[in-house]
């Protein structure tokens, strides 16, 4: 499946925090990753939980449970990291979102998809593609691209790319 057919696709990946359940567009998900040990970086911001080698890259994991304001994700054996192809202005930046769990792959007839509510949620509406009720359930869409600002993202990418500089890859996630 081509890049164009890929985003054209209604298929996203749903995953739990929390109680709550999301969803992220297939096209952004690069890999799904048991839970390995993650290097701390100093300095980072608080959502950052360090760094993993992937394939011989330094991968920046997050925890996306702190990013959306909850509580820090506490490791079960179902914790994961989900890899993610993010755009920062036009350039592909990967990050690995940690997750309480991956539940399934959606398929969403676009006239499923609810618009994202604008009062009285905890999330920031730019951020919720739409909202889906599935089997008497609320999921709602992420657009991956606005979870973070180009700010965050390039002090990620920053960050990342430093402790490459300073660290020998091999010695990441050890």
């Amino acid at each position: 499946m081509s890049d164009v057919d890929i985003s054209k696709s209604n298929s996203y990946l749903s995953f739990n925090l929390g109680e709550e359940e999301f969803a992220a567009h297939v096209g952004k998900v690069l890999n799904i990753l048991e839970m390995i040990k993650i290097t701390e970086v100093p300095m980072a911001p608080a959502y950052m939980k360090g760094v993993i080698n992937l394939r011989g890259a330094v991968l920046p994991v997050i925890d996306t449970r702190v990013k959306f304001g909850m509580s820090a994700t506490v490791y079960t054996p179902n914790t994961c990291i989900v890899v993610l192809d993010i755009d920062m202005d036009g350039d592909s930046v990967h990050v690995g979102a940690l997750v309480d769990s991956v539940q399934a792959v959606l398929e969403i007839p676009s006239e499923g998809i609810l618009p994202p509510p604008s009062i009285g949620s905890r999330y920031k509406s730019e951020f919720i593609e739409g909202v889906a009720n599935i089997d008497d359930r609320f999921v709602m869409l992420l657009n991956m691209d606005m979870v973070f600002s180009s700010m965050e993202l390039s002090a990620m990418k920053e960050t990342t790319e430093e402790t490459a500089r300073t660290v020998n890859v091999e010695q990441v996630s050890e």
